[in-house]
């Protein structure tokens, strides 16, 4: 269950999808002007959501007719329109598990013949298979990108043949309804922004912060770097960022930083972890640096998932904002309407639910998390 909130971030119109996970947050379905994206009177973890602008909307959608020059009308639930979706990274992470288990289970409800490829965070590869489903005879494509600037040739080749692209979860370099249709994901700058607030809460606004820098070049990443930073200079003049390095979005790789930059700056007492993966790393790593999680070193961290959220009741991290993978039920609605008449919005943005020691163990309990 979703409504819909129209925003405007800059000049691109937005569609600001507020995602229920249940039934009171679903109840106010106006425009959240006050940005908390919860319904009046629900506490639950689902309200508790990183806000996204609201405005009103301005311009049309994008429509078949209007995209790249004008593409096929197709009808993707007759059962025989192939849909190709391209994920970007192995279903051993929980976001990319639960991602493309939506994706899957919205096209068999409504009887959407898809193809399905995964590029295990090869953007070369990506791009190969964007290629191969076009010529297994995909006539629209589902992508969700493994970086924002390598995707060129798969969507010039989609482009030729008047193939539509969406994006979810990441952007693309182009141009809405030129080179690809629309973006569908998160406010990662807003995510940051809540982050920042998580962090100076958790260390009375005097932290000493590391930050664990997601991949280099994309969206997520740098949304997610400058909002923090944003964050930190305008509200919290007495923390400090004392370190900042990538850790590639991996576990394996957020603990080896993290193990360096324990050893290079003994004052830091507060983590930042751009994803969850890295902020496990992370605490792996503070461990066994004879540290302990939740009281020498705090940690707030983005995804959502399970294992996090359990660390955020347990105390061991501060709190940890969703990264919601469900975008199944919004990409097959926005194809529908970009076939149709209303068209689709630049972006489509989904407010995230945000677990703190407050609501993590009741998300928990719910099965809110993933």
């Amino acid at each position: 269950m979703y409504t819909h909130l129209w925003a405007k971030a800059g000049s691109a119109a937005v569609l600001t999808v507020s995602l229920c996970l249940t039934a009171t947050a679903c109840t106010n379905s106006g425009d959240d002007s006050s940005g908390s994206g919860a319904a009046s009177g629900d506490n639950s973890a689902a309200a508790q959501q990183v806000a996204s602008p609201s405005a009103s909307a301005s311009g049309p959608g994008c429509t078949y007719q209007s995209y790249g020059g004008g593409a096929p009308k197709l009808d993707i639930t007759d059962g025989k329109t192939v849909v190709g979706f391209s994920q970007s990274e192995s279903t051993s992470n929980p976001f990319r598990a639960t991602e493309t288990k939506s994706i899957e289970a919205e096209a068999k409800k409504l009887g959407v013949k898809l193809i399905e490829r995964n590029a295990n965070a090869d953007v070369n590869t990506q791009n190969s298979q964007i290629e191969d489903m076009i010529a297994q005879g995909a006539k629209v494509l589902i992508v969700a990108p493994e970086n924002s600037d390598g995707l060129g040739p798969a969507l010039a080749k989609a482009k030729a043949k008047k193939i539509p692209v969406l994006t979810i979860d990441r952007t693309v370099t182009g141009t809405a309804c030129t080179d690809y249709v629309a973006f569908i994901g998160s406010n990662f700058y807003g995510q940051a922004q809540v982050a920042a607030d998580d962090l100076a809460a958790a260390t009375g606004s005097s932290g000493h912060v590391a930050i664990l820098t997601g991949s280099p070049g994309n969206n997520v990443t740098t949304d997610r770097t400058k909002g923090f930073q944003d964050q930190v200079k305008a509200k919290y003049p007495k923390m400090k960022i004392v370190a900042s390095q990538t850790g590639n979005f991996a576990q394996t790789d957020g603990q080896k930083v993290m193990e360096q930059l324990l050893q290079a700056h003994s004052d830091i007492n507060a983590v930042y972890a751009e994803n969850d993966e890295m902020a496990l790393g992370a605490i792996q790593a503070i461990k066994s640096a004879g540290k302990t999680p939740g009281k020498d070193i705090k940690i707030v961290s983005i995804d959502g998932i399970e294992q996090m959220v359990q660390n955020v009741a347990s105390g061991t991290a501060a709190a940890d904002i969703e990264t919601n993978p469900r975008f199944g039920p919004l990409a097959f609605q926005a194809l529908q309407d970009f076939y149709g008449t209303a068209g689709v919005q630049d972006k489509v943005i989904i407010k995230d639910g945000h677990f703190t020691s407050d609501n993590a163990k009741q998300a928990l309990d719910q099965g809110l998390v993933y």
